[in-house]
């Protein structure tokens, strides 16, 4: 036995991270096109961080579980570096960066990985790819209406039914504890309240006596508002008793009521977007409205499109106030959530058509004939060895090929082609100016 095969490798993934065969890449970025056509729908631009930042760019501005989950290392040259938990932050530090030369309001989508070291679940892996979506520079509530508007095109889109946008606002839920006094603990607060659908009542409440050190008096305050149900109207008429006098629970009443009015006004269903002051969202840089969207079918699922407003993150960066609003789609928690609701049609092959390969001694005649058929716009696979017609038929099967264009030495000689449709079987001897024609006829494009 060699010594390349004593030091053979056994091959494998690490836990939370995975290969994408064809047959997954392809619905994928399906998704990922839908949702970059919505984002430029709406007027966002396309950009592109690196996936590796400085340690001190990423850390502190999530909370103390995002730095606990964060990949962070020191690099080649001692630099202490950690890889993107997500793609605000990076934003953050963008738009810092460059405001000068972009301007405001700046609206971007990005699609990128990220990495999170939790413990991995249904739909949710270390390694993942979030399509996200922002408006920087403005504290207009229309932004926070164009957000769920956004939200709830993508989903439409998609083809997904039943999508349900929870809206909530930090301001409303720093307005409680302003009432109650618990102003002081509001992160820890927060973040307890976040882990309710996931852990329960008993243990949200058990971390926000313990960890928290709020009350059992305060702690069924922030529960009782936190399950408090009715329709949107009833919700924001409930919330002036709860927040009391507080400034700041006002104005989160106020952009609630606005981003409800204006989803409607946009032609939402008003069904389809529900206050739900549950809501909190994990991380601690959001100041504002908060977003969670989840599948009425599938509500265990967790939130396909998570995000909300962050009026102070690019101040780390940056003295200019560059208040921002946006949210993220989870690609592979809705790729999951679209296979179990089985809505994730058979994607055909990348090349619609396959040149099949017989001479060699033609090799370059039919590479001519290949790339004429993609000057007509078409996608054209050819056959990289001169098999059997069996094998060849049986690949372009395999692969999902529409169209097997065929050229053996009698078709070269008479000046014709054979052209099979592999979903009908049927094969024709046509031309060989008319293949291009047949070709689409059959494809119909």
């Amino acid at each position: 036995m060699s010594d390349m095969s004593e030091r053979r490798i056994t091959p494998r993934t690490l836990k939370g991270f995975r290969d994408y065969l064809p047959d997954s890449m392809r619905p994928r970025e399906n998704l990922i096109d839908t949702a970059r056509a919505v984002c430029r729908s709406y007027g966002f631009n396309p950009i592109d961080t690196p996936a590796l930042e400085y340690a001190e760019i990423l850390t502190g501005k999530g909370g103390e579980e995002s730095d606990k989950q964060m990949y962070r290392f020191e690099d080649a040259g001692g630099r202490d570096v950690a890889l993107r938990f997500d793609l605000t932050v990076p934003l953050a530090r963008f738009v810092g960066q460059h405001i000068e030369e972009l301007g405001t309001p700046f609206k971007r989508y990005h699609v990128g990985l990220a990495w999170r070291g939790e413990n991995t679940q249904r739909g949710r892996y270390r390694e993942f790819v979030q399509c996200d979506f922002d408006t920087i520079g403005t504290e207009s509530t229309v932004a926070d209406i164009e957000t769920a508007l956004v939200i709830r095109d993508i989903f439409a889109a998609l083809g997904i039914p039943g999508t349900t946008i929870g809206v909530n606002s930090r301001k409303v839920l720093n307005g409680v504890l302003e009432r109650i006094e618990a102003s002081d603990r509001a992160s820890a607060v927060l973040r307890a309240l976040d882990k309710l659908a996931k852990a329960g009542k008993q243990a949200v409440a058990d971390e926000m006596t313990g960890g928290a050190g709020l009350s059992a008096t305060q702690t069924a305050e922030i529960l009782s508002m936190a399950s408090r149900g009715g329709s949107n109207g009833e919700i924001l008429a409930a919330l002036p008793a709860m927040v009391g006098d507080s400034h700041v629970g006002a104005a989160g009443i106020q952009d609630l009521a606005d981003v409800v009015e204006g989803f409607s006004a946009a032609g939402g269903d008003t069904g389809s977007i529900k206050v739900d002051l549950s809501i909190a969202r994990g991380l601690d840089y959001y100041t504002g409205t908060v977003y969670e969207t989840v599948l009425d079918d599938l509500p265990d699922i967790g939130s396909l499109c998570s995000g909300g407003r962050y009026d102070d993150l690019a101040s780390a960066y940056t003295k200019e106030r560059l208040p921002g609003v946006g949210a993220s789609l989870g690609v592979d928690r809705t790729l999951a959530a679209m296979g179990e609701l089985r809505l994730i049609d058979p994607q055909p092959a990348a090349a619609g058509v396959l040149v099949a390969y017989f001479d060699p001694d033609r090799r370059n005649d039919y590479l001519a004939l290949a790339s004429e058929l993609r000057g007509a716009g078409l996608a054209v696979e050819f056959y990289p060895d001169p098999k059997k017609l069996g094998v060849q038929l049986k690949y372009a099967d395999r692969r999902g090929h529409r169209v097997s264009v065929i050229v053996g030495p009698r078709e070269w000689d008479a000046g014709t082609v054979q052209v099979k449709d592999m979903t009908t079987g049927e094969s024709n001897e046509v031309a060989r100016g008319d293949v291009t024609a047949t070709c689409v006829a059959i494809l119909g494009v």
